[in-house]
Order: C-alpha cells, then sequence, then structure tokens
C-alpha cells in the first residue's frame, strides 16, 4: 500500500508545482482568470485527497490535521485566494512528500534484507543432490549451499564454512564456522560449498521469522503517532478558537485564513512518525530488529530488566566436563547418539553437544522424526532408535531413575556444572555434563544498562539454583529467580510489571511467554529459537547483549528528539498563528513559512538517523584482537601448570619439585612476561587513546607490574634452591606465590578479554 501513496503523493506534488508556476506566468502573461483557475485546477486534487483522508480517519476514529488542511484550502477559495489556495496545496504535497523520502530512507536498513529471501534448497535424497522448494525442508534433511547461495533454513554445519552474515547482522566481515555451529537462514554462503543438516522448516527459520517481524513493524502505527493525533485534535480546537477570537477582534474575515494556513500541516504529525522510524532504523542497522514504534517507546521508558540465564548471559558454547554412561554403553556413544540428534535442534546446548563431536571428529548420522518440547529437550529417531535429550524428567518419562545417575546429580549440584540426559529406546544411557561460560559482554552491559536507568535487574532461569547463584554472584545480580518453569516465569514477569516497564531477555522456546507478557519482549534471536523471536517485540539478530544497550540508547535519544521536534513546531506554529491573528503575517506569507516550520521539524527528526557520539568510538584493528585471542590460548597452558605445580609440589620428591619448578620457570621468563611486557609497552598505549582521558590504563597496567613482581620473587626463590629441592617452608612460600600469580593472572586475562571483545571491529 505505501508505494501506491508515495506515487500519489509525488504525482499531487508535480500537479500542485507546475500549476502554481504556470499560473504565476500567466498572470504576467494572459492577466489574472487563466492564473486563477490554474491555481483552482492544482488544488482541487490536493483538497479531494484530503477529504478522503480525513473521511478514512474519521472512519477509523482517528483525529488528524486533514481536516484542519482541508478547511484552510476551502475557506482561501471561499475567500477568492486563490494563490493561497495553491500555495497551501503544493506546502501539503511537498511536505507528504518530504515525509515520504524520510520514512523510506529510514526504513532502508529495515528492509534491505527482504531481497535476500531464499526459493530453493538442495537436499540429500538417496545418494543424489535434489533441488526442492525450500518450504518442503524439514529438520534432519541433508541439505547443500553452493558458493554464492542463501542458507535456506536454520541447521548445523556439517563441515568448517566461510559465512556473510551482513543480511542479518549488518556486519560485512566474512566470518569462519567450525562443523557442528549453528547458521541461519539468509546469510550467504561466502566461501565453497558447504552441507548441514536442517535445524527448522522454512516457517520456523530465523529468515522467514524476520521477514513477518519486519512487514509487521513497517505496518505497525506508532503509539506516538496516535499520540500525535490526541494532540492534533487539541491543536484544531486552538486553532478554530485563535481564528474565531481574530475575526471577532479585528472584524477581518480574511484573518482565518492567516491563521489556518500557518496551521496546516502540523510538524506534530510529520516529525514523530519520521523520528521514530529512523530511531527503528539505527536499531536495525546495529543489528537490533525492533518490531514497532511501540517496543521502541517502551526501551525508552524501561527501568526493570528480566534475563535468562544459559544462551543470554552465558555464550551457550558450553565445554564438555565429562560423560557418565549406564552399564552396557560407552562415552563415546552416547556422545555421538546425543549429537546427532543434537543437529536438528537450535537450543544453544545442543551446539555445545554436537561441536563437541565434531572436534572428536565423529561420524554423526541424520535424525528424522525430530520434536521439540519447550524448556525439556528434543526427540527423535538416530539410527532407528529414538533418541531423547534434555532435562532427567523428559528423557526418562516414567521409568525409574537408577542409582548411578542419582549419584551423578548429587555429584554435579555440588560442582555447579550443567547436565543433559541423554535416553536410547526410553531407557537412561548417559549423563553429559557441560560447563558454560559467561558472554564477555555481559558484564559491561548490565553495568551499562544500569547507568542507562535500568536499575532493577534479575536473572529468571530455569536453572538449579546452585548453577543460577554462581552466575549471579560472578555478575553482581542479587535477584535470582532459579529453576522456574515457563508458568512461573510468567507469574514474576505479571508482578514486576505492576512496579514498572519491565524488559525481558530470553532464547529460547521456554521463554516465548515470559517474552510475549514482558513490556518489551527481546529475544535473542540469532541462535535462539523461532518461537522467541516471534514472541519478542525486540530481537537481537547479533547474539550480543551489549546490543540491547544500544537500543536503549537509541530509543532514548530518538524519543528526546521526537519530542524536541514537536516542541518546536508547535511552538513555532503558535506564534505564527499569533501573529497571523495580531495582523502581522498575511495568508500568503504564513503558508510559505509554515512550509518552512516543517521542513525544520522533519529535519530535526531526521537526526535520530545519525550516530550517537557514544556509538563513534573507535575500534582496535582486528589483528591485534585476533592476536591477543591466540596469545592468550597459548598462555593457558602455562596457567593451568602454575596451578598444577602448586598443588602437587608437597606431594613431589625434592628434586622432582626442582626440575619441576624450574621448567615452569623458563615458561614464565620467556613466554609470559615477554608477553605482558609488549602489551604494556606497545597495545596499552593505542586502547588508552581510544579511550580517551589523562590514564585510563592506569589499573590495568598496575596487574602487569604485580605479576612482573610476583615472577621477579618466583625467579630468584627458584634460583636459590637447593639441588635436593625446597624445604617444607620454602614448599609453603612457593605455594603462596603461585597460588597468587594464578589467580591474578586468571583475572587480568578475563579483564582484557573482556575489555578487546568490546573495542574489537566485531562490535
Amino acid at each position: 500500500m505505501r508505494l501506491p501513496t508515495e506515487r500519489l503523493n509525488s504525482v499531487l506534488l508535480a500537479v500542485s508545482a507546475v500549476t502554481l508556476a504556470g499560473g504565476l506566468v500567466a498572470r504576467q502573461v494572459q492577466g489574472e482568470t487563466l492564473a486563477q483557475w490554474l491555481w483552482i485546477a492544482g488544488t482541487l486534487p490536493n483538497a479531494i485527497a484530503l477529504a478522503i483522508s480525513s473521511a478514512t480517519a474519521a472512519i477509523r476514529r482517528q483525529s488528524g490535521i486533514d481536516a484542519l488542511a482541508l478547511l484552510s484550502i476551502v475557506v482561501a477559495l471561499f475567500f477568492g485566494e486563490f494563490l493561497v489556495a495553491a500555495v497551501v496545496s503544493l506546502m501539503l504535497a511537498s511536505g507528504r512528500a518530504l515525509e515520504d523520502y524520510a520514512q523510506s530512507r529510514a526504513r532502508r536498513e529495515m528492509t534491505a534484507l527482504l531481497s535476500h529471501a531464499p526459493r530453493r534448497a538442495n537436499r540429500l535424497e538417496g545418494d543424489q543432490w535434489k533441488q526442492v522448494d525450500v518450504s518442503a525442508v524439514r529438520p534432519g534433511d541433508r541439505l547443500m549451499v553452493r558458493h554464492a547461495e542463501v542458507v535456506p533454513v536454520d541447521g548445523a554445519l556439517i563441515m568448517p564454512a566461510e559465512l556473510d552474515e551482513s543480511a542479518l547482522t549488518g556486519e560485512s566481515a566474512i566470518r569462519q564456522r567450525v562443523a557442528g555451529e549453528s547458521i541461519q537462514s539468509g546469510t550467504l554462503n561466502a566461501g565453497s560449498a558447504l552441507e548441514m543438516v536442517a535445524a527448522a522448516t522454512e516457517a520456523e527459520s530465523t529468515f522467514a521469522g524476520i521477514v513477518r517481524m519486519v512487514a509487521a513493524a513497517q505496518a505497525e502505527r506508532s503509539p506516538s503517532a496516535r499520540l500525535a493525533d490526541r494532540y492534533a485534535l487539541q491543536f484544531m480546537g486552538l486553532t478554530l478558537l485563535l481564528a474565531g477570537a481574530s475575526w471577532l477582534w479585528s472584524g477581518e474575515p480574511i484573518r482565518i485564513l492567516a491563521i489556518l494556513v500557518v496551521a496546516t500541516p502540523c510538524p506534530l504529525i510529520l516529525a514523530v512518525p519520521v523520528a521514530i522510524v529512523s530511531g527503528m532504523s539505527r536499531c536495525a542497522r546495529r543489528g537490533v530488529l525492533v518490531k514497532g514504534g511501540g517496543a521502541l517507546e517502551g526501551l525508552a521508558k524501561a527501568d526493570t530488566l528480566f534475563f535468562d540465564k544459559t544462551g543470554t548471559l552465558t555464550g551457550g558454547v558450553a565445554r564438555l566436563v565429562g560423560i557418565e554412561c549406564a552399564q552396557g554403553y560407552l562415552p563415546e556413544t552416547v556422545l555421538a547418539t546425543a549429537a546427532s540428534l543434537a543437529q536438528a535442534s537450535n537450543h544453544v546446548i545442543s551446539d555445545a553437544v554436537t561441536m563437541t563431536a565434531r572436534k572428536r571428529g565423529m561420524d554423526l548420522l541424520a535424525p528424522s522424526d525430530v520434536q521439540e518440547s519447550p524448556g525439556a529437550g528434543v526427540q527423535g529417531v538416530v539410527g532407528g532408535k529414538v533418541v531423547r535429550l534434555g532435562s532427567l524428567a523428559y528423557a526418562v518419562g516414567n521409568s525409574d531413575v537408577t542409582e548411578w545417575a542419582q549419584d551423578v546429580i548429587r555429584r554435579v549440584r555440588i560442582s555447579g556444572v550443567s547436565t543433559v540426559f541423554v535416553s536410547i529406546d526410553g531407557y537412561l544411557a548417559g549423563v553429559i555434563e557441560l560447563a558454560d561460560s559467561i558472554r564477555l559482554e555481559t558484564p559491561r552491559a548490565l553495568r551499562l544498562l544500569r547507568k542507562e536507568g535500568v536499575t532493577r535487574q534479575a536473572m529468571l532461569t530455569g536453572d538449579r539454583a546452585d548453577i543460577a547463584e554462581a552466575v549471579g554472584a560472578m555478575l553482581g545480580v542479587v535477584e535470582i529467580h532459579a529453576e522456574q518453569s515457563p508458568g512461573d516465569k510468567l507469574a514474576t514477569i505479571h508482578c514486576a510489571r505492576r512496579k514498572g516497564t519491565v524488559i525481558m531477555v530470553g532464547d529460547g522456546v521456554n521463554d516465548a511467554p515470559a517474552l510475549a507478557a514482558a513490556d518489551i519482549g527481546v529475544a535473542m534471536g540469532a541462535c535462539g529459537a523461532a518461537a522467541s523471536s516471534e514472541a519478542a517485540d525486540v530481537v537481537l539478530l547479533v547474539d550480543r547483549l551489549d546490543r540491547l544497550v544500544d537500543a536503549v540508547r537509541i530509543a532514548r535519544r530518538t524519543r528526546r528528539i521526537a519530542i524536541l521536534s514537536v516542541e518546536m513546531g508547535m511552538t513555532l506554529s503558535v506564534a505564527a498563528m499569533l501573529a497571523a491573528g495580531l495582523g502581522f503575517l498575511p495568508p500568503l506569507a504564513g503558508a510559505i513559512l509554515q512550509e518552512g516550520i516543517d521542513i525544520l521539524a522533519i529535519a530535526n527528526a531526521l537526526r535520530a538517523l545519525r550516530a550517537d557520539s557514544r556509538e563513534q568510538q573507535g575500534r582496535l584493528d582486528e589483528a591485534d584482537v585476533a592476536r591477543l585471542k591466540a596469545e592468550h590460548a597459548a598462555l593457558e597452558p602455562i596457567m593451568s601448570r602454575i596451578r598444577s605445580v602448586a598443588d602437587m609440589l608437597p606431594q613431589m620428591q625434592g628434586r622432582t619439585a626442582h626440575a619441576e619448578l624450574e621448567a615452569l620457570n623458563r615458561w614464565l621468563t620467556k613466554v609470559l612476561v615477554p608477553h605482558e611486557r609488549s602489551d604494556d609497552m606497545h597495545l596499552y598505549p593505542d586502547v588508552a587513546r581510544l579511550l580517551g582521558g589523562d590514564d585510563p590504563m592506569a589499573a590495568m597496567s598496575g596487574m602487569h607490574r604485580e605479576i612482573f613482581r610476583l615472577t621477579t620473587v618466583l625467579d630468584r626463590t627458584i634460583a636459590q634452591l637447593p639441588s635436593e629441592g625446597p624445604d617444607w617452608r620454602t614448599v609453603q612460600e612457593l605455594q603462596r606465590l603461585l597460588y597468587g600469580l594464578d589467580a591474578i593472572l586468571r583475572l587480568h586475562c578475563a579483564q582484557e578479554d573482556e575489555l578487546f571483545h568490546v573495542l574489537g571491529k566485531e562490535r
């Protein structure tokens, strides 16, 4: 519907401009009569369009300014002010055309990805690849995506791949993805042909959901626009009151027209939608899909944040801790069976299981008859056997829990790791133990959200209380709601909404009810479930929580700009109305002045398209970030060895202890210390320039100095050891130094990882 409307507005603008200019020429050449007929000819189409839009608004019970615009044209024609009527018509047509242009530009980022919709897929049938319609693809199907083709549905990679995800995320860099990772429909294969296992149908996939969400976002009337309509009714009353009072006071009916033309059209109607859509476009450019103006305004007013844990606060890429098996099963069998089924699930735990099996070189089977149960797990057929993967209750159903499984459950509750239960043909076959890690950007994102006014922050998770409390302690989150069912989450959200405006962030199917119930539901959409993305008001197309900070900042800035545009336009319009009522502004000059006010209000509203100064922060070179990650990975064995030597030192024989300490010291002096000195001298100055301030890296450099002090004391202590090894007092001193070095190194590396992740090009 928008294209015909835009064409109509363009035609009306052209007709108004041509007839106005033609009338001015005709008045000089042929006289007043021909000029007046030309002006009438240009005015009538605009009057008819206004009459239709006013009637439509009345039928919908929406008040707008179109009726006031129509009234000004009718009054101008009644008084014989045909030139004024023509100028008002041109003003109206140009204002609408300008609004169309502004909204079209603002929607550009929201609609650019729609042209990438995949239509066909290459599916393995028997031993041949056949091209089928995307709608025919089912979870568990094996697909091939050729070079430069778009991934048709969500799924899991069978082999490494190079993907261009810019259509979804706005980031143009080519991403290297490994076997087992989840990929989303709508991404472009930038490398050689890849193979994948489908995890969703076309309708359930990321891209189809985004298409539906963009359509809904573009169709929705912003609450700000509805609010503007209500103000428009009041403004119409004020306009008519001033016009009548001026006529009665002066006795000059022409002043009615003078007041009407400076009140038409109202910047209230033009500026607010432009600002809101511009803010939505700005969010889309940052990889955040806001479904409507209501969601954007909600983000601007929110003061309470609830969030799920797995896949939201944590990265969802867990590492395997261990596999416990029932009698008759091998760990390799349990892992391969579970990973085969997990290929057809988009849950972050499923990704972890699949990636672990792929890294171990396991050959996985394609599952069939896959069914996913919200908040419980996934079921399917693997190698002719019915396999269930998920919670204990889901995996075993009504079967008895064996004694060995009860022992495993007791142990993992103490250690705080996550568990995935695997059943084969109804019998519990194994328990996969996984440990998740907090996303690098999560601590900073929560701090910045508190700074933006989202002061109440609470974890809302179905995970065990011990795991949730451990993660909350690391993040400084004291309000923990653990072991929550979807119904429990729903009740908690309803209770919180009575005290403030609530944002709920989640990624799983079981989060969908809570996302729908919150004032603003935010889905981690890149790897999250389609149901949660559909239920949410905002979708983070990049699985990074700091994008929510960007969205909140953009929303609040957009709201400020919209309010400023309205206040500025209304103030100038009222001032012009007063001047017209006092006789200082004739109708023709008033019409021209009002056009300038409208242009000024819309231009100010378009500022919402521009990046905020906080978004324009410099970035580190990608090569520096990659080098740092590689060096930290190389340091991991050294840090593990520090802890291992410290633990085992009291049990070591003297000469063995001496040899171990010397070997460790060589690693410290030749690898660790040079790395930290290089960072302090070469990398930190660049980071300091990006951060600004006198000495922003002072605390981090201070940690370097403590590392240098500890390694120096260790080096001297080890150099003075006798050949037969340390005595018990020296052992205690060495343990103290080693444990201290281990703790500060791990803290320091974690801080650097977070800092450089934030400043890296990926952002």
